[in-house]
């Protein structure tokens, strides 16, 4: 389980796993997260829901990373009236049971990426390339404890959020299996391998958070991590994680990233060293597969243009002699131009 400040426990119960009752702040959030990667075709994806009931709207992304380097995406505001389930924009998620088996599915259109990085002008890339039906059908299993829960005070009562800078009240994690099949056009890939999940509610704002780097990768059933890495717009940094081994999660004390980038400030490569609760130290190094760029826009209350970029790079990574796949996802809030977080 995860640290928590002084006075403070997590709490978690398998009804979190279902939707809550939705906070009063406007900006409420609750979001589940998928991701998986198949080590053998060297294909996978991510999937995400976030309902946001007090707005009227949910925020749905499927991201499908083709063995050609082609990258699948569709992304939508679907019109939602509250928050009772997962399901909406086509894609639904489905807990068959708590902590240990749950179903993701998406049936709708995707716009296939000959370059991902054409959809740093969103408008442009649809308008570009092809758009398909998609179907996915992937069926995950846990293999790992569970990270995370509901940060509260000593005496079980929740905690005093400022909506204007929350990320979220509650995120909880997991590495999983998953196995079953994309369809994008008339392509067809059956795909089995490993991932990470995660789920979170409460206020939140993507601006909430200077910058971020998060890497969850997976080396077989047996061995994966989640490194992260988030920094304030003082420079004050949290670094944190797990390593799973053998069923157990060790937790990480401290980590470093040093990443290499292109000329878009995109990061092709990295490498990572991370020391644990336990004295382990792992050294991982990473190359970018294939990265498609998003970002998310707001206006602040003076009027003024927020706007946050979300890299999501498939990456091969490399730790101790073994190799797997996962995610780099760095954030960043974009400042004259440049993500603040560049050269990090």
């Amino acid at each position: 389980m995860a640290k928590t400040p002084p006075g403070t426990m997590l709490r978690l119960a398998p009804e979190d796993e279902y939707t809550h009752k939705p906070d009063a702040a406007l900006n409420y959030n609750e979001s589940m997260y998928f991701n998986m990667f198949d080590p053998v075709r060297k294909t996978g994806g991510w999937f995400r829901l976030g309902n946001r009931p007090n707005e009227g709207y949910a925020e749905m992304s499927n991201c499908l990373y083709l063995p050609d380097g082609r990258v699948a995406f569709m992304y939508a505001r679907p019109e939602i009236a509250g928050n009772a389930a997962m399901d909406a924009g086509g894609m639904k998620f489905e807990v068959l049971e708590p902590f240990k088996r749950l179903r993701v599915t998406y049936s709708g259109k995707v716009v296939v990426l000959g370059n991902p990085h054409e959809m740093a002008d969103p408008a442009g890339a649809f308008r570009s390339n092809p758009v398909v039906p998609c179907e996915v059908v992937l069926d995950y299993e846990g293999v790992s404890p569970m990270f995370g829960g509901e940060t509260v005070k000593a005496d079980g009562s929740p905690l005093d959020l400022d909506p204007e800078k929350s990320f979220a009240k509650a995120h909880y994690e997991q590495h999983m299996a998953a196995s079953g099949h994309f369809v994008v056009g008339d392509e067809r890939f059956e795909v089995s391998g490993f991932g990470l999940r995660d789920k979170s509610w409460g206020p939140r704002y993507w601006q909430a958070i200077h910058w971020y780097r998060w890497l969850p990768m997976n080396f077989g059933r047996d061995f994966g991590m989640m490194i992260s890495i988030v920094t304030n717009d003082e420079g004050k940094q949290r670094q944190g994680g797990m390593v799973l081994k053998d069923g157990l999660y060790d937790l990480i004390e401290s980590c470093t990233i040093e990443s290499d980038w292109d000329d878009n400030w995109y990061q092709t490569a990295l490498r990572a060293h991370v020391v644990t609760e336990s004295g382990a130290e792992y050294d991982i190094d990473g190359k970018v597969l294939s990265l498609i760029p998003l970002r998310n826009r707001r206006k602040a209350p003076d009027g003024s243009e927020l706007n946050t970029r979300i890299t999501e790079g498939m990456t091969e990574y490399h730790c101790n002699g073994v190799t797997g796949y996962g995610l780099s996802e760095y954030l960043d809030q974009i400042v004259d131009g440049r993500p603040v977080g560049a050269g990090h």
